[in-house]
This record gives structure tokens, C-alpha cells and sequence, in this order.
């Protein structure tokens, strides 16, 4: 009889293929200052982003909002930076 293995098999994270589109999800408290600030954070790292691909989506009472940023992405370095940009601000709670 096969030996059945001890736990689940460790399964890679899928490898991504540069450039490509990603999206970036921001969720923190809600305020036009809150939008400004992860937009232009961001656009540090990828230069001027168009509008339709920003898309906001606030809370049930409207506490927080998720800002999703679709982004030409280049690399492991530059979404490794724009994630460690975005945690030092204040008001962000969490990076998708």
C-alpha cells in the first residue's frame, strides 16, 4: 500500500509573467486625502495612472474604502516596493 504523505503538498505561488496588468487593492479609512495619497504613491513607481483604472468602493457605512489600482506591472521589485510604500502610510489597514 502507498504510503499516503503526511500533509498537504506545499504548493508554489503561481509565477507571474512581466510586464502584465496587476491589480493592487487598498483598503483604509475613507477621505479624499486617503485616495490622493495611495494614487500618488503609487504613480511614484509607475509614472501617471488613467482614471478608469482607479476604482473606488466604499464600506457599508462608509468608515473605509478599497482603492483598486490596475498597474503595468514590470517586476518583482517594483510591486515589492509599492506594497512597502504603501504600509508606511498611516491610514492604510491593509495591502491586496
Amino acid at each position: 500500500m502507498p504510503k499516503e504523505p503526511d500533509g498537504p503538498e506545499e504548493q508554489e505561488a503561481p509565477k507571474i509573467e512581466f510586464p502584465c496588468l496587476y491589480p493592487i487593492k487598498i483598503i483604509g479609512v475613507a477621505s479624499i486625502e486617503f485616495h490622493k495619497e495611495v494614487v500618488t504613491t503609487v504613480e511614484k513607481h509607475t509614472g501617471k495612472i488613467s482614471e478608469d483604472l482607479i476604482e473606488l468602493q466604499p464600506s457599508k457605512k462608509s468608515t473605509y474604502v478599497s482603492v483598486r489600482i490596475t498597474i503595468a506591472a514590470t517586476g518583482v521589485d517594483q510591486l515589492q516596493n509599492i506594497f512597502n510604500d504603501l504600509k508606511t502610510i498611516e491610514s492604510v489597514k491593509m495591502v491586496l
